[in-house]
């Protein structure tokens, strides 16, 4: 899906201002746009230039029931009840195709709302967007049961089924990228879907929404309630009548997430949740590539990934010549407006993330590491901040235990293969990890003694529709993407039937 490497045109920049900024954004509910039942709004803000970019209706109880109706009366009454496999993987490809020709509008929109550069949107988010529903639509006529023989005379065969209604909480550094991938497996599998998109970034949401109807799926089967994780996402996994909730998040709110599924209706819940992701580069690496994957590991989408390579394991006889070609990369890397093709970091999604990473910086400072590239802000307007790497590291300092989520990157020297094993897998987290060595050998042993989801050998953050991501520990559970996400949007049903003698 190749789209023109140039500033979007301000015709369409103008345009899509005008349109968020013109009054309130409404709910999305039963294919319709819905007014709050209450006066409370919360104002979108354009973190690159930190003016108000929209305000959004902050939906709680009354908006999730209305949502959970409507998604409930579609599963199971509406002319949605009745499409087959073949159908909903039809739809799922007219939507893929609507997303595609709307995909310059929907980047622009993105990179407004979250600040990301436009370039990675352009190659990176809706590509990967459209890649999953497609990969979906295929999948939509082939979920299958099985036939079993116990001992007897008895015939018996499963059914998958769908869930029913499902709840979908997503994060905000990849808004769209994280409704296709709950979206397209719940789809494809039969259900139907209330979805709470971040706060922070809500607008792609109900632009999807909006594709999603004119694709053609029918009343009440996907539904879009904005508000605060404390209202609508409360109301969400709380309620009696949805059947699974898939979040991605923080691990503390996960937290929230399970125990109100477990107070409320045990429903079935899928987390995939945030990592301290080891990187580790053995002393016959390609310094080069390694380099390179590394600053790919932390400073791509503004260190705002999940599984970002924020832990840099390195040898020490390449310690000085690694340290020095990373620390000039992060020095050199053109930081700024998210709007211009040629920038490769864009801003921070708000002022509170913002200022959390500033202040991870400075508690690094205070506990003995040494600042050998950034270290500050960007700028005097919008959320910036330049590409950061930390040197003189300690496992037990804050910045090499806890999550920052942003560009910054702790350089931690290493002895020995088991040494740098244990050591990376002494976090509370287990989401991704990279290894970078020209021995393969040694590549698949470590492969097997990390404790993470996720293991990149000689590349990092590589992702394909087609390949499973969850977490091991505190990094969640449950499989998005693959064959592995269907299992999060179907319950298996065993049918014995007795054949008489």
């Amino acid at each position: 899906m190749p789209v023109a490497a140039q500033r979007p045109a301000s015709a369409l920049l103008g345009q899509i201002q005008a349109r968020w900024l013109k009054e309130p954004t409404r709910h999305f509910i039963d294919n319709q746009w819905v007014e709050n039942a209450t006066s409370q709004t919360f104002d979108v803000v354009n973190p690159a230039t930190e003016e108000k970019l929209a305000t959004c209706p902050n939906g709680g109880k009354a908006e999730i029931d209305r949502a959970v109706k409507a998604a409930r009366k579609a599963f199971e009454s509406g002319p949605y009840s009745r499409w087959s496999g073949r159908d909903r993987g039809n739809f799922l490809r007219r939507l893929a195709d609507l997303i595609e020709k709307h995909a310059e509008e929907l980047a622009v929109l993105e990179c407004l709302n979250n600040g990301k550069p436009i370039g990675e949107l352009r190659a990176v988010d809706l590509p990967l967007t459209v890649q999953t529903l497609h990969y979906y639509a295929g999948w939509a006529d082939k979920i299958h049961g099985e036939t079993i023989h116990p001992p007897g005379n008895f015939f018996v065969y499963t059914r998958r089924e769908p869930m029913g209604v499902c709840g979908s909480i997503t994060a905000w550094n990849f808004p769209l990228v994280l409704i296709s991938w709950k979206f397209g497996p719940a789809i494809a599998a039969g259900n139907a879907l209330v979805h709470k998109p971040p706060e922070q970034a809500p607008l792609s949401a109900l632009r999807f929404a909006e594709l999603v109807r004119e694709a053609g799926l029918p009343e009440g089967v996907f539904n879009v309630v904005t508000g605060l994780g404390e209202t609508a996402g409360e109301a969400l996994t709380r309620h009696m009548d949805v059947d699974k909730v898939g979040f991605t998040g923080h691990y503390q709110t996960g937290q929230l997430v399970m125990k109100a599924a477990a107070e409320s209706n045990l429903k079935r819940v899928s987390l995939e949740l945030g990592g301290k992701s080891p990187n580790i580069v053995l002393d016959d690496a390609d310094l080069e590539a390694a380099v390179q994957g590394t600053l790919t590991g932390i400073f791509f989408n503004q260190g705002e990934v999940c599984c970002a390579g924020s832990r840099l394991f390195l040898p020490k006889k390449l310690h000085d010549p690694f340290l020095d070609r990373l620390a000039g990369a992060a020095e050199s890397r053109r930081v700024g407006d998210p709007l211009d093709p040629g920038t490769e970091q864009g801003a921070q999604i708000s002022k509170e993330q913002f200022e959390k990473i500033l202040g991870y910086i400075e508690k690094g400072k205070a506990e003995g590491a040494k600042v050998v590239a950034g270290g500050k802000r960007c700028g005097d307007r919008g959320y910036f901040v330049r590409p950061t790497v930390f040197d003189g590291v300690q496992d037990g300092m804050t910045i090499a235990r806890e999550e920052i989520f942003g560009p910054v990157v702790s350089v931690l020297p290493y002895d020995t293969l088991e040494d740098v094993a244990r050591r990376a897998n002494a976090t509370n987290y287990g989401l991704g990890a990279a290894v970078f060595t020209q021995d393969l050998s040694k590549a698949h042993k470590l492969a097997g003694m990390l404790k993470s989801g996720t293991v990149w050998i000689n590349c990092y953050n590589a992702f394909d529709a087609s390949v499973p991501f969850g977490g091991y520990k505190m990094s969640g559970f449950g499989r998005e993407l693959g064959q592995h996400a269907l299992e999060l949007y179907t319950q298996t049903k065993a049918v014995w039937v007795n054949l008489g003698g």
